[in-house]
């Protein structure tokens, strides 16, 4: 007889999705729909009520939904206006009145000092507040001609950008506050590192004219200039916001914030604007980074991603060349996660050819695991073939319908979420830019449920996918990828979610931070379902 054990509070914090079927409004794959429990069955109906009620019903009953992971934030973007401007008056910037940004010290002529709006505010500096906040977000936005959600979006971080990197620990806790108010257990946070060293001798050695690039023998003159120097500092710089986060919510001591349970790890974001060789060296950085935090099992950077608008001339011109670089330093660095920002694009935004090939240059060139986006997926060259072919790999897509909606003009019928679905294509909802668009995750859930009719076995399929695609180390809880009816042999048996299991499904879930994630998101289920 197996000897059971418990499994210790908080062991875990992350992934999952779920033993329902799979996520797609077309007829399930000819397998057996798993049984629900009565607690399942008696929290579906409450869902369908909800959702039958409103929005506002259906909202309070998603708040305290169990949703695994946000797999896809920018931590700049994820911060809300109001932080940066308390931030930048104890920082000593300006603001610029006109500019609607802020601004290095002197606070003189125009400028107007940051510190002037908090506390209490006159008439004139709540006009400027609430300007401000405008200008850092979507807040009250309205397109006018020649100047589109896009262009509002993205012009946003300049205006924001500038801050004092010590508060990072700060902004880390804010997101991931949010995050236990909402019942996530996971994040994978966005964040551009140093790379000045990298940058520096890229523009020494300059890029070859002959084609094809030789990555290789550009690779070693990267790395014979020091380029690893530079990853220490790298590595240093998420480790210190981790300290900073852990020590601002108390965690491990009794007055420990909700926030301690919310587990975060950081994708390592590349400029794709920049110029090639400063692309190719920052990539390289981003790779020797991750690699180096594997190795060492440091709780920091476990993938990397492309960043930075991808209609813009360069990231145009250069995209399968990046693509390129990719795919060559996947075959140096096999153990590096690689999501892609691909397809956020819609048409006329580029010239119709521009439409034809992101999605599928990255899962075919650049290797990826997951896909940002990829809202011009059916514009592709045969989109149901590569609908295919990213079902039979396994490509994860990062749905952001809100992003995708302010940014490019895309929502309901025209977004191509139910194309995934029916393909049975792996998709998971999240945020990209929470702060800017003034979002969270819960908003994402009320609108995929009521825009796409929903059940509620799909919501708990798009939780459990997130965990099962994050970049956690360690094998999965469940048999086979993506089917979320039977967990692997070794826990087959165990009452999903529970505290007491087998000494052998325990020692599977301490030797893999995904599988004891994915647990713990059942355990999760368990507890919420079992209030209906």
């Amino acid at each position: 007889m197996r000897n059971a054990i418990a499994i210790p509070t908080l062991m875990v914090c992350l992934c999952g999705l779920g033993l329902d079927g799979q996520p797609a409004p077309a007829p399930a794959r000819s397998h057996a729909a798993r049984q629900s429990s009565p607690s399942e069955a008696r929290a579906a109906r409450a869902y369908e009520a909800a959702r039958h009620a409103g929005p506002l019903a259906l909202h309070a009953f998603l708040q305290e939904f169990p949703k695994g992971a946000d797999l896809h934030v920018h931590l700049s973007g994820a911060v809300y206006a109001e932080t940066f401007i308390r931030d930048a008056g104890e920082d000593g910037v300006c603001v610029d009145p006109v500019g609607l940004r802020f601004a290095q010290p002197p606070c003189n002529g125009s400028l107007v000092p940051a510190k002037d709006l908090s506390g209490q505010l006159t008439s004139a500096n709540q006009d400027l507040y609430d300007r401000l906040v405008n200008s850092f977000s979507m807040r009250s936005f309205v397109p006018t001609p020649g100047f589109s959600g896009h262009d509002q979006f993205f012009a946003t971080f300049a205006k924001f950008g500038g801050l004092n990197k010590s508060h990072t620990g700060e902004w880390v806790d804010e997101v991931a506050s949010r995050a236990a108010d909402q019942n996530e257990q996971y994040l994978e946070l966005m964040q551009t590192p140093p790379f000045g060293h990298a940058a520096q001798i890229a523009n020494e050695i300059g890029w070859p004219e002959e084609e094809p690039v030789d990555f290789a023998r550009m690779r070693q003159a990267l790395l014979d200039k020091g380029l690893r120097d530079e990853v220490a500092a790298d590595m240093e710089n998420v480790k210190a916001a981790e300290a900073s986060r852990k020590q601002i919510e108390h965690c491990g001591t009794a007055e420990a914030t909700p926030a301690c349970g919310v587990e975060v790890r950081y994708i390592y974001q590349i400029l794709r604007a920049l110029p090639a060789p400063v692309v190719f060296a920052q990539t390289l950085l981003g790779f020797e980074t991750i690699e180096k935090s594997i190795d060492t099992g440091a709780d920091g950077f476990v993938g990397i991603n492309f960043v930075q608008p991808e209609d813009g001339y360069v990231s145009m011109h250069n995209y399968t060349l990046e693509m390129k670089m990719v795919g060559y330093l996947h075959s140096v660095y096999p153990k590096v996660h690689i999501s892609l920002h691909a397809g956020e694009l819609a048409p006329g935004m580029v010239p119709p050819e521009g439409l034809r090939f992101h999605v599928r240059q990255a899962v075919e060139l650049g290797h990826a695991e997951r896909i940002g986006h990829g809202v011009d997926v059916m514009y592709e060259r045969d989109p149901h073939k590569l609908l295919k072919e990213m079902a039979d790999r396994h490509v994860m897509v990062e749905i952001n319908l809100s992003s995708n909606e302010g940014i490019l003009g895309i929502s309901g019928s025209r977004h191509p979420f139910p194309e995934y679905l029916r393909a049975h294509v792996p998709v998971a909802l999240s945020t990209d830019d929470e702060g800017v668009s003034r979002i969270d995750l819960t908003n994402e859930y009320v609108r995929a449920a009521l825009d796409y009719h929903l059940t509620y076995a799909q919501l708990k399929t798009l939780a459990r996918t997130a965990m099962e695609h994050d970049f956690l180390p360690g094998e999965s809880l469940w048999a086979t990828q993506d089917d979320f009816r039977a967990v692997r042999t070794v826990c087959r048996g165990e009452a999903l979610g529970t505290w007491i299991v087998s000494h052998e499904c325990k020692s599977f879930m301490f030797n893999s931070e995904k599988a004891a994630a994915q647990w713990e998101l059942e355990r999760r289920f368990r507890d919420f379902e079992s209030t209906f």
